[in-house]
């Protein structure tokens, strides 16, 4: 039976005790995929953003992406005195670890294989940063995509958290129109949509397609 991620996200959130503010580690791409989500949970979480993506190419563009993200989280703060506070941690550009997990996959396809090892490598270390810095709960904006699969991204997170001790928060973010409102945050806000995933396999497929 496909599990509904949303409801058991909802559940979580109304089973919270009110007179404690729960610490969640939100592993985040970038700052447009980051922003429906901080809007959501900030509510009801101390968020903590991991700011870990190897897989970006090239360096530049991961610098630039970073930047956003700590404009955003700035900005939203602002504007949003009354929720929980947001923080950037900002994760090393280890390219090189990336490159070495998705060795003899580089001509697999977008969603395939060489995605799942990407999955794993940036859930395993937001869980083992977790894990060290005793957050309640960690998880990643990755499921707001229309093309990423909630379940398998679910699945991996569930695995690794229990590996490293520390809960994974289940989600599926594009539910209840949270890509479409990720879209306006964008807009409102003025935030760079990149217009490919990140690593170089997926640069090169937009740049097919022009």
């Amino acid at each position: 039976m496909k599990r509904n991620y949303q409801l058991e996200l909802d559940n979580i959130i109304n089973e919270l005790d009110d007179s404690c503010v729960p610490t969640l580690l939100l592993h985040s791409c970038c700052a447009p995929c980051s922003s429906y989500v901080l809007e959501y949970l900030s509510k009801y979480f101390e968020i903590t953003i991991y700011y870990y993506n190897p897989n970006i190419y090239p360096k530049s563009e991961f610098e630039f992406r970073l930047e956003e993200q700590k404009r955003f989280v700035s900005a939203f703060g602002s504007n949003n005195p009354d929720n929980h506070p947001i923080h950037v941690i900002e994760g090393i550009y280890e390219d090189d670890r990336y490159y070495e997990v998705v060795k003899g996959l580089e001509d697999e396809p977008e969603r395939g294989v060489r995605c799942t090892e990407c999955f794993k490598l940036r859930l395993g270390e937001a869980a083992k940063v977790a894990s060290e810095k005793g957050f309640d709960y960690y998880t990643t904006t990755l499921s707001i995509s229309p093309h990423k699969d909630a379940e398998l991204l679910n699945r991996l997170g569930e695995e690794i958290g229990r590996e490293y001790g520390v809960k994974y928060l289940y989600s599926d973010f594009k539910k209840r129109n949270g890509f479409k409102r990720s879209t306006e945050l964008s807009e409102e806000y003025g935030m760079y949509r990149q217009n490919y995933c990140g690593c170089v396999y997926s640069y090169k497929e937009r740049l097919k397609m022009q």
